[in-house]
């Protein structure tokens, strides 16, 4: 028996998917591409032991299909955890289409695209998110009914983006309630790192609290618009992790929160939107606790969303969304709590709970 030790460049070229290193037991990974249209997507079932598999399909313009392929199994993931940690009967998965979503989307890709995740006949449910619209969700309705976020005007619960900023409200009050005894943000210093859907609705939240928000993005255009809108500071500086702020809420891309912006940061909380916030789980997790910088875990917060269109398969209205996120307040409590008690990072907590959770389903499905 011959065991083979290769580098992470060699494991890409012998072993593509299940040596990516962000490949977690998921179940499956389907790739798609239609010549015709120009897709290449790709979708990532993570876990179904809860249920069907129901994630976002995010277009973005990826540097390569390597870099398209971790998104997607970090994502799928995190859908898994979220899922589970919010108590929903839902299982992780996530989709990924390569492209430029001004330039390159167009409605036979979607309808192509469409037909890949109803040839997977329910094991994922697919919805809105970066790069994707409503509109989108619809025109992939009229393929498959494996999808969710869809118009009020078709059944459906619109776009998901209020509730998934609301949620990250409530979760960013719990997170300064523990650190600093109180959930009062007048005054508070905050730092909103993309200004999305989700970014614009959090600073209309935090502004409302009283909040002094600062905003970034990579739109100058985008930027300008919320400020002017909301009397939000633009920021300026060379360095953002460095800003002086009691708060920095990451809501653009993943990975924000990392050696270089760790060493930076005078920031005491970190609660944001954005999937994926710490580029290693493990060791910048670490890194926060060591320097007493309290994290809200992202899969947690921002769960909004995906509670929200649920709610077009569970059959609850958009009071019981909305009840169901005010929830996340509590449960971010009770996690930094039992993290602080357990002397264990926040996401190693949240880990835990949603893994007890998937693990008694598994027992009971047994």
């Amino acid at each position: 028996m011959t065991t083979n030790v290769y580098t992470p460049d060699e494991l890409k070229k012998v072993d593509p998917v299940f040596g990516q290193i962000s490949f977690d037991h998921h179940e499956q990974v389907v790739f798609c591409h239609d010549k015709d249209t120009g897709l290449k997507a790709i979708i990532g079932i993570h876990n179904t032991v809860l249920g069907p598999a129901l994630g976002g399909t995010r277009m973005w313009n990826y540097t390569s299909e390597w870099e398209a392929l971790n998104d997607v199994l970090r994502l799928s993931r995190g859908m898994t955890y979220k899922s589970a940690i919010s108590g929903l009967d839902l299982g992780g998965g996530k989709a990924v289409i390569i492209g430029d979503s001004k330039k390159d989307k167009n409605p036979e890709m979607i309808k192509a695209f469409a037909k890949y995740v109803d040839s997977l006949s329910g094991r994922y449910i697919t919805a809105e998110d970066v790069g994707t619209t409503t509109a989108d969700m619809d025109l992939i309705h009229s393929i498959t009914p494996h999808v969710t976020g869809i118009s009020e005007s078709l059944g459906g619960s619109g776009n998901p983006s209020p509730v998934t900023a609301y949620g990250v409200f409530m979760g960013l009050k719990a997170a300064t309630k523990f650190k600093y005894g109180s959930d009062d943000l007048n005054g508070k210093r905050v730092l909103v790192q993309g200004i999305g859907n989700v970014g614009e609705t959090l600073v209309k939240h935090l502004t409302n609290a009283g909040a002094l928000v600062t905003i970034t993005d990579l739109s100058k255009d985008r930027v300008e618009e919320v400020a002017n809108k909301y009397n939000s500071t633009i920021f300026t500086g060379d360095d953002l992790y460095s800003l002086d702020v009691d708060i920095y809420a990451p809501c653009a891309l993943g990975a924000t929160v990392n050696n270089d912006s760790i060493s930076k940061l005078k920031a005491q909380v970190i609660a944001g939107a954005a999937n994926n916030q710490l580029a290693e789980e493990a060791v910048h997790g670490k890194l926060l606790q060591d320097k007493g910088i309290v994290y809200a875990p992202d899969f947690l917060i921002n769960a909004g969303g995906i509670i929200n269109v649920f709610g077009e398969i569970a059959k609850y209205g958009s009071d019981e969304a909305i009840r169901r996120t005010e929830n996340i307040y509590n449960t971010t409590l009770d996690i930094l709590n039992y993290a602080k008690e357990q002397n264990i990072t926040p996401n190693q907590a949240a880990m835990k709970m949603a893994e007890q959770r998937i693990e008694k389903k598994k027992q009971e499905n047994k």
